[in-house]
C-alpha cells in the first residue's frame, strides 16, 4: 500500500491563541512494502506526521492518500492501520493472548478464528510460548513484541511505529529493531517508523525522511543521504562521530580553508561552510594540515581521533584512521582530505553547493 502526503500542514493553537506550525507543506511518498523512517530531532514534526497518517490528528491543509484512496477525512478505525506506541499501551489485567486478540473482538471476529490469528502473530514476533502471561511478567522487549503482534493481528494495510524502542536498553533496542525489520520483510506491510535516533533509522529503514522544523529536508536510502547530504542540516544530523564544520571561502572555483586549497567547486566566489566527514582525513606526510592529537578513542577496529589544530581557536577536527598507526595524544600529524568526503554549503542558506 503506497502512502502519499500532498502538501500536508498541521497548525496547533496555543492557550494564548498563538499558532505553532508543527508540519509545513509536507510532500512525501511512502513506497508500497517498504519500511520508511521519519527521522529528526525532537519537535521536528515526525510524530505529528505519523498521527495525521493514522487519523488521530486532522491536517489543516493538504491531502493523505492510501493508494488511490483519499483518507484525509476517514476515521482512524476505517483506515486499516496498525499503530504501536512508545509506551506499548498493553492492558495489565489481560494475558498476552487477550491483548493480541482485543482488536479482533472489537471487529467481532469469531473467537476460534481470533485464537488462531493471535497465535500466528505471536509466533511471527517470537512470543508464541508466552500467551498465558500477563504484561508484568514480560521484559520490555517482550512487551513491545506483544504490541506489534496486536497491531498486526487485524491484517492492517499500514503499520505505524512511534518511537517503539525508546523505552528499551541498548541491547534490547538492537535485538528488537532487527526483529522489526524481519517481521516487516516477512509480512511485506508498508511500515512507517518514527525515531530521533539516527543509528536506529539508518540500520532499519529502506528509506529515511529527514525532517526539521516541520519540513522535509532530504529523502533517500540511508547510506545515500549520509554520502550525499543536500544541505548542512542533513550533513550535521547524520554521522557518528559528527561531521567537521568550518568556515571557508570559494576563490576562483577553489575551496579555501585557512588559506589553503582543499578542493574545487562550481560555485562562485563567496563565503561558505565546509563539511568534512571524520573518515575524510588521510594521514599524509605531504598533507595540507598539521594537527596535534588531543585524544584517542577506539571504535571497533578503527581509532577515532579528536584532534586540535593549534592554528584555530578551540575548534576540533575529528578523524577516523586505522588503529595500526598506533597514534597517541601529543603526536603531530599531517593530513590531507578526501574530496568525496568534502562538502561545501552556502553560508546563508545551508544548501549544498555542487
Amino acid at each position: 500500500m503506497e502512502i502519499r502526503l500532498e502538501n500536508i500542514t498541521k497548525i496547533f493553537v496555543q492557550k494564548d491563541k498563538s499558532e505553532v506550525v508543527a508540519v509545513k507543506s509536507l510532500d512525501i511518498t511512502i513506497p508500497t512494502g517498504k519500511l520508511v523512517g521519519l527521522l529528526g530531532p525532537s519537535g521536528c514534526g515526525k510524530s505529528t506526521t505519523l498521527y495525521m497518517i493514522a487519523g488521530l490528528l486532522k491536517p489543516n491543509g493538504g491531502r493523505i492518500f492510501f493508494g488511490e484512496e483519499d483518507v484525509t477525512d476517514t476515521a482512524p478505525e476505517d483506515r486499516g492501520i496498525g499503530l504501536v506506541f512508545q509506551n506499548y499501551a498493553l492492558y495489565p489485567h489481560m494475558t498476552v493472548r487477550q491483548n493480541i486478540m482485543f482488536p479482533l473482538e472489537n471487529i467481532k471476529v469469531p473467537k476460534p478464528e481470533a485464537l488462531v490469528r493471535a497465535q500466528e502473530m505471536a509466533n511471527l514476533v517470537g512470543i508464541g510460548e508466552l500467551m498465558d502471561r500477563k504484561p508484568k511478567e514480560l521484559s520490555g522487549g517482550q512487551q513491545q513484541r506483544v504490541a506489534i503482534a496486536r497491531a498486526l493481528v487485524k491484517k492492517p494495510r499500514v503499520l505505524l511505529l512511534d518511537e517503539p524502542l525508546s523505552n528499551l536498553d541498548a541491547r534490547l533496542r538492537l535485538q528488537t529493531r532487527e526483529e522489526i525489520k524481519r517481521i516487516q520483510r516477512e509480512t511485506g506491510i508498508t511500515t512507517i517508523f518514527v525515531t530521533h535516533d539516527q543509528e536506529e533509522a539508518m540500520s532499519i529503514s529502506d528509506e529515511i525522511v529527514l525532517m526539521d522544523f516541520g519540513e522535509k529536508r532530504q529523502v533517500g536510502i540511508p547510506q545515500y543521504v549520509y554520502d550525499y547530504p543536500e544541505n548542512l542540516f542533513s550533513a550535521k544530523f547524520l554521522g557518528t562521530p559528527p561531521i567537521n564544520i568550518f568556515e571557508g571561502e570559494i576563490k576562483t572555483k577553489k575551496v579555501i580553508l585557512d588559506g589553503k586549497a582543499i578542493g574545487i567547486t562550481k560555485g562562485t566566489n563567496q563565503k561558505i561552510v565546509i563539511g568534512i566527514r571524520p573518515e575524510g582525513f588521510v594521514l599524509d606526510e605531504k598533507g595540507t594540515f598539521e594537527l596535534v592529537v588531543d585524544m584517542v578513542e577506539t571504535i571497533s577496529r578503527d581509532t577515532s581521533l579528536i584532534i586540535i589544530d593549534p592554528t584555530r581557536e578551540n575548534e576540533t577536527f575529528r578523524a577516523i584512521v586505522d588503529s595500526k598507526h598506533r597514534i597517541k595524544p601529543g603526536d603531530v600529524l599531517k593530513v590531507s582530505i578526501k574530496t568525496d568526503k568534502l562538502f561545501v554549503f552556502n553560508f546563508e542558506t545551508g544548501e549544498l553547493i555542487k
